[in-house]
């Protein structure tokens, strides 16, 4: 037997149990996340992370053509310090975030979904504080695209059942 012919073979078998249980891709279609392409209308952003929050959500999931669905969010944010040296303050922060979310069908009115998610991530201080504002706002930006993933994933998986 070949190499060719033991891989597809490997492959062959590895996927088997995803065919007996019923598994379908989200972005195959058909798949939940196709059905959410471009249907799903994110509540204005009103702050700069509430903007990020709906960039990253729309490079997902598309951005609303023909919306039958809406989706109301809340996000807040808190700060922790992660690591300190004395003499200097913390030099390491942990940002938190968490964002409650609402998915309601335009044309009923009804909740499709609800939630609420939580991440963090992190970033560094330095002595000067144009690169702190620069670190904190670029965990920021990271922190609303996790966040937005997450949603996503949710919705998809919502939708799915």
């Amino acid at each position: 037997m070949s190499w060719s012919d033991r891989r597809s073979f490997v492959v062959s078998l590895a996927a088997l149990p995803l065919a007996a249980c019923g598994f379908t891709p989200a972005y195959a279609p058909g798949g939940s996340g196709q059905a959410l392409r471009g249907q799903v209308r994110a509540a204005d952003p009103v702050t700069s992370r509430d903007f990020d929050f709906v960039s990253a959500f729309e490079q997902r999931l598309g951005r609303p053509t023909t919306p039958g669905m809406d989706l109301d969010y809340a996000i807040s944010t808190s700060e922790r310090g992660a690591a300190q040296l004395s003499g200097l303050g913390a030099t390491r922060i942990t940002l938190f975030g968490e964002v409650a979310y609402t998915l309601i069908d335009i044309a009923s009115g009804e909740t499709l979904t609800s939630g609420r998610l939580r991440n963090f991530t992190n970033y560094s201080t330095t002595d000067t504080q144009l690169a702190t504002r620069r670190a904190q706002e670029d965990a920021e930006k990271r922190l609303m695209r996790i966040l937005a993933d997450q949603v996503a994933t949710r919705l998809m998986a919502a939708l799915a059942e």
